[in-house]
């Protein structure tokens, strides 16, 4: 066989354009391909549905920071979060709640009403961290998922590869011969399953590093409401 016949097989043998690349791949390529189209499905899902979510959480933690700088007392705190709802409501919520199923351990005196211990403001402290917690495992639920999409789909893309280089060596083992044409269809299969693997990780873990960001901020601004919730009771002497 002369060069240019050789030639000519190759361009035959391998094709053109991507799409032409995954028609033509073996049952097991697609198979993974079916796989990786699979999680980045999901993947954008995730995605979309929890930048929604956290731009909504965000612009009501921002509304009612605002609208709390002007409260003087917790009943005007609870009232604001009612109003605005979100996360804070939820803390505020079970702060109130601890309160009024709380006896104070200290008396009173005629001109001041009866406050909590030390104890008790520290168990108030542990359970708005509890609640803060709950709020922020509620926030980040399927976010994980990213996370693990982003780091298995370049193994099954890797699945791929292999698949695709064990394809061309079978392709040389049949054809008896190492030229172009027997190894570029195997080697160009694992190509595309990699290349697909990595559209699929990459958007997956840049989500997931920006969710995290977000949530570790709202997370801190949930905390800094426990203290300055507790600061506001100090200020009407409930504590």
């Amino acid at each position: 066989m002369s060069l240019a016949q050789a030639a000519i097989d190759a361009t035959q043998a391998i094709p053109s354009t991507p799409l032409g690349l995954v028609t033509s791949s073996t049952g097991a390529t697609k198979a993974v391909l079916g796989i990786l189209v699979l999680l980045s499905l999901i993947s954008w899902f995730i995605i979309f549905a929890k930048w929604l979510e956290l731009r909504r959480v965000s612009g009501i933690t921002q509304d009612f920071a605002h609208r709390f700088g002007g409260a003087h007392t917790v009943d005007q705190a609870a009232e604001i979060a009612r109003r605005t709802r979100g996360p804070h409501a939820e803390i505020m919520e079970r702060a109130i709640r601890f309160i009024e199923e709380t006896t104070p351990a200290l008396a009173g005196t005629p001109d001041r009403a009866a406050r909590l211990s030390g104890s008790q403001v520290e168990a108030l402290r542990l359970v708005l961290d509890s609640e803060t917690t709950s709020e922020r495992d509620r926030l980040s639920r399927w976010v994980p998922w990213l996370a693990t999409i982003g780091s298995v789909s370049p193994l099954i893309g890797l699945l791929g590869t292999v698949l695709g280089v064990i394809d061309a060596f079978i392709g040389i083992a049949q054809k008896g011969s190492g030229n172009i044409g027997a190894v570029a269809p195997g080697v160009a299969e694992a190509l595309i399953a990699t290349a697909a693997a990595l559209s699929v990780a990459i958007p997956a873990v840049f989500a997931y590093n920006i969710f995290a960001s977000r949530l570790n901020k709202i997370e801190g601004e949930l905390e800094s409401f426990g203290s300055e919730l507790i600061a506001l009771m100090v200020r009407e002497g409930r504590i």
